[in-house]
């Protein structure tokens, strides 16, 4: 099964720091959040494709480590990796490095499950697009 990834290099703005140009822990899950939009488009697994299908992913877990503060101005690279399980959700792990000596600065997870739109029932299985994503992408 090949390893399917995305990376997207953004910059630090002055509205995600603290006082002392370090930031803030509630700018991460923007983070992860902008790295899953990024994977989505590489792939064909946007939120709105799956809206289209009848169907929502909500987070159920999030998780991130600190190895290494990002400062004000720097333009770091956010690497995703997705992790496929047999049971219905999206696996994710994530690494922030910097751009230009490839230091690790931060990492996490992430687990979504899949919703019925219009029920908000939990799914028990993939939808059939996803098993088709599936197949399309991780099978050589």
């Amino acid at each position: 099964m090949k390893e399917l990834k995305a990376s997207k290099t953004f910059e630090v703005r002055f509205s995600e720091v603290d006082s002392m140009r370090i930031v803030w822990h509630g700018s991460y899950p923007l983070y992860f959040e902008d790295a899953r939009e990024a994977f989505g488009k590489k792939y064909g697994l946007e939120y709105m494709t799956m809206l289209h299908n009848g169907f929502t992913a909500p987070l159920v877990d999030l998780s991130f480590h600190y190895h290494k503060p990002l400062i004000y101005g720097m333009t770091p690279r956010i690497d995703i990796i997705y992790h496929p399980t047999d049971a219905a959700k999206l696996k994710f792990t994530y690494e922030i490095r910097d751009s230009d000596t490839d230091e690790l600065l931060a990492s996490g997870e992430s687990t979504q499950v899949f919703l019925n739109a219009e029920t908000n029932e939990l799914m028990w299985e993939y939808p059939s697009y996803v098993e088709e994503w599936k197949k399309k992408w991780l099978n050589d």
